[in-house]
Order: C-alpha cells, then sequence, then structure tokens
C-alpha cells in the first residue's frame, strides 16, 4: 500500500485528537509514530524484541506470518535474521522499517479492530464445540464411489476464517479431499458472474424441490429447480464458456476457485495433473449411472442451450466434483462468500455482489440436501454439504468455515458437522434471525466484551497506579481517551503523580499530551499531588510541563461534538 493511501486509512480509523496524530501530522511522521506505538505495544518496556515475539502475538490476533498481505513485512524480517547478528532481535528502527509496508494492517490488527475483536477467546469456545462433536460415532461413509469409500471415518477438521482474514484450524485440516456438492454454489457463482442473473436463470429454477437432488425431476417451467441440485448443477456447467472445448472451460473455472481461496491449496495444477484426482474422476464417471440419465433426461427435455454437448457438460460436472481443497483453503473459499466477493487474504474482488447474495439466498434454503429446512430453522445461516464429509458454511459479513468429517447421516450430511454447526449457532448470535441487540443468553463475537468496555477506566488507572507504561502504551495504541476520570474525578496522571511513577508521567504528558490542570473532586491538580508526597522529580516534570501546556480539545469534547453534529445532521 502507497504511504498516502495508508495515511488515509490512519486518519480514518484514529480520530484526530488521538495520540497517534497528537505531534507530527506529516504523513512519515505519522506512519514513523504508529510504528513506535506498535513497537513498544510488543515490547513491553525491552529494548529490542525477539521475531518470535512479535509473530506469537500477531497469531494472537487470527494473522497467520503465511498471510500474503503480510509478504514483504515477512521478508524483511527473514532479510534482517539473515544480515545481522543480533540473533533475531529488532530495535525500534529494525521494527520500524520491517512493518512499515504493513503498518495499517498491523494497526488494525493491534487494535482489536477486526470481525472478531478478542479471536483468542472466540478460537477456544470453537475448540470446546470441535471437541464436543469429536465424540460422535454416528454415521456411515459413503460406499457409491470406490474412492470416497476409503475415506477415514475419524478425519474430522473444521477451519475458519474471517473476513478480515484472521485464520484458526483445529483437527485434521491439511488433508485433501474431494468438493464434491460443495462445488455447486462455486461454479453458480461463477457462472452469475460472467453470464448474469436473468441470463443463467432462464436454464435453471430457484426453488428448493422437496426431493431428492438426484432425482430426475424438473419444475413446471421444464428447468432443474435450482443450482444445488445435480441436475442444476450439470445445467450450470454447461452454460461456463459454451465457446471453447473441455480443458479451457476447466482452467477457466480452476482459476476463479484458486482466486476465491486465495491461491491456497487446490488438487489440480494446469502444468500436472495430479493422480488422486485423475483416480477421483474416473472413479466418478464409472459410477455415475445416475448422473448419466439425469444428463440424458435434461438433453431430451432440451433443458441445455442450443449447441451444448451434454456428454462434455458432463464431464465438466465429474471434474469440477472431483477437484480437491483442504479445509483451510475451503475456509478461504467460504469467506470469499461472506466477504462479498473479495478474497480476504488477497484483497482481489472475485465474484460480483449479486452473484455473492444470489448464492448464499440459495445455499440457505436448498444447500443441504433434504436437511436444508431444518438447517435454515435450526441454524440459519448459508452452507453446502457434500457426500466426501464437507460442509461449507457461511456467517455473512463475518466468516466462512469449512469443516470435514466422512461419516454422513441417512440424508446425506456430514454427521459431526451438521452437530458441530447447531452447537455453534446454539452458542454464538450466527443465526441470521438472532436479534443482535437482545439476544442476551448467546455471545456476540463481533463486539469486545462488555467488562473491557466498563472497566476500561479502571484498566486505565491501575496501570498508572502500578506504573505499567507498556499497558498505557497499548490503551494509547486502542485510542483511548487518556484523560478518563474516575468517580472522584482523579486522571491517571493524578495517579501517577500521587504514587512517584516518573515514567507514567513521562509517557502521558510526552507522548499522550494529557491535561496537567484537571482537578479532582478535591479541588487538586496531578501536580498538587506530587507535592503533597514528596515525589520531587514529579514536580520539576509537571511544572515544566505546565508552563509549556497548550489546551487543545479533549477527547471526550471531540466525541461529543461529533456526535452532536451527526445527530443534527441526521435530522436535518
Amino acid at each position: 500500500m502507497l504511504q498516502e493511501e495508508q495515511v488515509a486509512v490512519l486518519r480514518l480509523h484514529f480520530p484526530p485528537h488521538s495520540l497517534l496524530l497528537n505531534s507530527d501530522s506529516s504523513e512519515s511522521g505519522m506512519l514513523s509514530r504508529l510504528g513506535d506505538l506498535l513497537f513498544y505495544t510488543i515490547a513491553e518496556g525491552q529494548e529490542r524484541i525477539p521475531i518470535h515475539k512479535f509473530t506469537t502475538a500477531l497469531k494472537a490476533t487470527g494473522l497467520q506470518t503465511s498471510d500474503p498481505r503480510l509478504r514483504d513485512c515477512m521478508n524483511e524480517m527473514h532479510r534482517v535474521v539473515q544480515e545481522s547478528s543480533s540473533g533475531g532481535l529488532l530495535d525500534r528502527g529494525l521494527f520500524r522499517k520491517c512493518v512499515s509496508s504493513n503498518i495499517v494492517l498491523l494497526t488494525q490488527a493491534f487494535r482489536k479492530k477486526f470481525v472478531i475483536p478478542d479471536f483468542e477467546e472466540f478460537t477456544g469456545h470453537v475448540d470446546r464445540i470441535f471437541e464436543d462433536a469429536k465424540e460422535l460415532t454416528g454415521g456411515k461413509v459413503a460406499a457409491y464411489i470406490p474412492q470416497l469409500a476409503k475415506s477415514n471415518p475419524d478425519l474430522w477438521g473444521v477451519s475458519l476464517c474471517t473476513v478480515d482474514g484472521q485464520r484458526h484450524s483445529v483437527g485434521h485440516t491439511k488433508i485433501p479431499f474431494c468438493l464434491q456438492s460443495c462445488v455447486k454454489p462455486l461454479t453458480y457463482a461463477i457462472s452469475i458472474s460472467t453470464l448474469g442473473t436473468d441470463y443463467v436463470h432462464k436454464f435453471v429454477g430457484k426453488e428448493p424441490s422437496g426431493l431428492r437432488y438426484n432425482k430426475l425431476s424438473l419444475n413446471e417451467d421444464g428447468i432443474p429447480h435450482n443450482p444445488m441440485v445435480n441436475a442444476g448443477a450439470i445445467v450450470v456447467s454447461s452454460l461456463i464458456k459454451m465457446d471453447c472445448n473441455k480443458a479451457e472451460k476447466f482452467d477457466f473455472v480452476l482459476q476463479y476457485l484458486n482466486k476465491m481461496a486465495g491461491n491456497e491449496y487446490m488438487g489440480f495444477s494446469n502444468a500436472t495433473t495430479k493422480l488422486g484426482v485423475c483416480f477421483r474422476f474416473q472413479s466418478e464417471k464409472e459410477t455415475g449411472d445416475r448422473n448419466y440419465a439425469i444428463g440424458y433426461y435434461l438433453k431430451e427435455k432440451k433443458c441445455f442451450p442450443k449447441g451444448v454437448d451434454m456428454m462434455a457438460a458432463l464431464d465438466l460436472y465429474f471434474q469440477l466434483c472431483s477437484v480437491e481443497v483442504t479445509c483451510e483453503s475451503g475456509s478461504v473459499m467460504a469467506a470469499t462468500l461472506a466477504n462479498g466477493g473479495i478474497c480476504p487474504i488477497t484483497g482481489e474482488s472475485v465474484l460480483s455482489a449479486e452473484a455473492v447474495r444470489n448464492t448464499l439466498s440459495l445455499m440457505h434454503s436448498c444447500g443441504m440436501y433434504d436437511f436444508s429446512g431444518q438447517f435454515a430453522f435450526h441454524v440459519g445461516l448459508p452452507a453446502k454439504s457434500a457426500v466426501s464429509g464437507a460442509i461449507l458454511l457461511v456467517v455473512p459479513n463475518v466468516m466462512g468455515m469449512m469443516c470435514l468429517s466422512p461419516p454422513l447421516d441417512k440424508l446425506g450430511n456430514s454427521h459431526r458437522g451438521t452437530s458441530f454447526c447447531q452447537k455453534l449457532v446454539s452458542l454464538f448470535n450466527f443465526h441470521n434471525y438472532d436479534n443482535l441487540r437482545h439476544c442476551a443468553r448467546k455471545l456476540d463475537p463481533r463486539r469486545e466484551g462488555g467488562e473491557v468496555r466498563n472497566k476500561t477506566v479502571v484498566n486505565l488507572l491501575f496501570a498508572a497506579y502500578s506504573g505499567d507504561v507498556s499497558a498505557l502504551r497499548r490503551f494509547a495504541l486502542s485510542a483511548m481517551d487518556m484523560e478518563q476520570k474516575d468517580y472522584d474525578s482523579r486522571t491517571a496522571l493524578h495517579v501517577a503523580a500521587a504514587e512517584g511513577h516518573t515514567e507514567v508521567v513521562k509517557f502521558l504528558i510526552e507522548a499522550c499530551k494529557v491535561n496537567p490542570f484537571v482537578k479532582d473532586r478535591w479541588g487538586n491538580i496531578p501536580l498538587d499531588d506530587a507535592v503533597q508526597f514528596n515525589h520531587l522529580e514529579v514536580v520539576k516534570l509537571l511544572q515544566d510541563y505546565q508552563d509549556s501546556y497548550t489546551p487543545s480539545e479533549t477527547q471526550a469534547e471531540a466525541a461529543a461534538k461529533a456526535l452532536s453534529k451527526e445527530n443534527l445532521e441526521s435530522m436535518v
């Protein structure tokens, strides 16, 4: 990101009265100051920090060191390790140099400005739900495709990716598996993005069928009921790049899928056809009598566009069902749908907003085979299941998830995966119709905890009382009002002056530029407290600061003014 763009984003995230913008408001000064704040936040009072400490703190926010957006930062750190004799230790200057190209993303991460602020707490809950589902033993592995019949019934993995690129995986999340029916919504989204809604829905409907997914059945208009049943998916496959040959069509769709997955693992390469995909494709073809029957039925009913080769459409459908992903790459695909068609880890716009909206609507009503109505009722989220034991789940505007557990229930959905989704929604208010304001018994991971918000003053004053400069730096980095008062109208500067914490006082007056003339309920300013308790060094600091202090608008005043203006504008 260019320096000008980074500064523009920072000005949106930081109010003009914040610590970041308080002193040097030039572009380079602002970015440099923010780099210093990040360093102090992680260093916790040390002059140098180990790189592993930075990466550990980074992972706690949900970001991975392999995130493509952090490539410049990680490459620079790797170079520093190679060229430096410091043993992987970064001083302030080196740290600032390493993070400068990714300063906005890192600032958002450490200020907890991502969609799930307390990511560690959230993933702790996810892990507990995962372990509960792991104990389930019901279901049977699909046996009608020989390659699927060989799946290990003990496989169980869940990966998630938020719209901000926060990642978490638990269980067997690196093992490749076939997308199978999970490719149907993805193919449909690609067709809508490239051909438009009106054209695609000349050939396929939008309604649940009320029948098995592989029935030879059409709606009253003589077209397949929806793109999530086999007949609909085969017709949608026939619409893609009709003027191209089979290899070009497959390559076209695969490029889209790769972009949706942020270029993470896909079990096919243009240069080299993987043997596993060949086996699965052959296995699909050799056991696909039902789908061939559907294909001939569609051909007889003239459901394909003119000039379409029915066998070529079936081949493409089989190929796409045989593409392999992992839970990790699949979760990025789901997150792309959750993020309005923009891949969260690359920032690339892959699908149109219209395509995503249509796709999620159909996943919600038709995505879970004959369990779709029950799933919509109990879980209330768009999802698509597959006979490979996969479930692709989307929490719109929040995250995407991919679950894998091969044992299926009697309706063809992953037994563990379905249970996991139900428990997830019973704990968090992710259901489409959960009331975000009044659903008191459910957790909302999109909000910072109420205790955190309510105790900011306590935390701020306790940090000043205990001399914890590193905590104060974290508060300042999060744009907290460093002049907040307690019930006695005492500020952090009052407390630090009374305790004689010279470093805290220096930080508050030099970095935060707080008001030294605030009076507590007894009429004392911080200097009075320092004099009363005979902290001479603090007295000298405050006297000098008072002489040079120029009053400026406080955060509270600025916030009140902004709110007043906003209310006035809305009324007008």
